[in-house]
């Protein structure tokens, strides 16, 4: 919720929210669960990390430069999962939003970007606003990993969770998105339904069509989330 001053007096209005989406059968799930929400706007921010940053940082930048920027930033779609800690059909909520993959492999194993003395790998949602949409979805709470290339074997699957202990999701766009929302200093969250297990690839074990849904019913009980948060309270920035 968004304090305003009018005529000497505050009011309250819902935070202004853009959630990027990867493809349009996503943004469309989203924005039906939010079709009677105001202040929230659905993009479909194109595959990859590269696209999703180039895209949300370009809507972000629209919104600032109309007058209406954007309180948070909300990276959502459907994701590999990782067995068995998130189940297919599950919703994942990320405490950390991290590049997997970006980095350098070496003969002792891969090294990130951080360690290369670049850039960041992380970007940390805020604390209160991923527990209240955890509690209001029933999400699993844990990391979710952006990478350039999906995880097709399960020796690769187990290097990641070797890595990345508490990551529970696989997707492609929410380190772009975040990176895109930090250049505009606003923050960010990512919410994902489990379509598959992380490892070789099965079609045929895939629900994407269960996980749209699911990720549509998970939307309906975010919007009040959403509505209610503060995104200037000092304690979750």
């Amino acid at each position: 919720m968004v304090l305003q001053a009018r005529e000497g007096q505050l009011t309250t209005s819902a935070a202004h929210v853009l959630v990027a989406t990867a493809v349009p059968a996503e943004r469309d799930a989203v924005a039906r669960a939010l079709a009677e929400r105001p202040g929230v706007d659905v993009i479909a921010a194109g595959v990859g990390p590269a696209l999703a940053a180039a895209a949300t940082a370009t809507a972000l930048t629209r919104a600032a430069l109309a007058g209406t920027p954007y309180d948070l930033v909300v990276s959502a779609g459907i994701a590999g999962g990782f067995a068995p800690h998130a189940p297919v059909g599950s919703l994942v909520v990320a405490d950390e939003i991290t590049a997997a993959d970006l980095g350098a492999e070496t003969p002792d194993g891969f090294v990130p970007v951080t360690d290369l003395g670049f850039g960041t790998v992380t970007h940390r949602p805020p604390e209160t606003l991923v527990r209240e949409a955890a509690h209001a979805t029933g999400a699993r709470l844990g990391a979710v990993l952006t990478v350039s290339t999906v995880t097709g074997t399960a020796v690769r699957a187990a290097r990641l969770r070797e890595r990345h202990p508490t990551a529970l999701a696989e997707a492609m766009e929410g380190f772009g998105v975040a990176e895109a929302a930090a250049a505009h200093d606003t923050p960010v969250l990512e919410l994902r339904a489990i379509s598959n297990p992380v490892g070789p690839r099965d079609r045929a074990a895939w629900r994407i069509g269960d996980a749209l849904a699911a990720l549509a019913e998970g939307f309906g009980k975010l919007a009040p989330v959403l509505e209610s948060w503060n995104p200037h309270d000092p304690h979750d920035r």
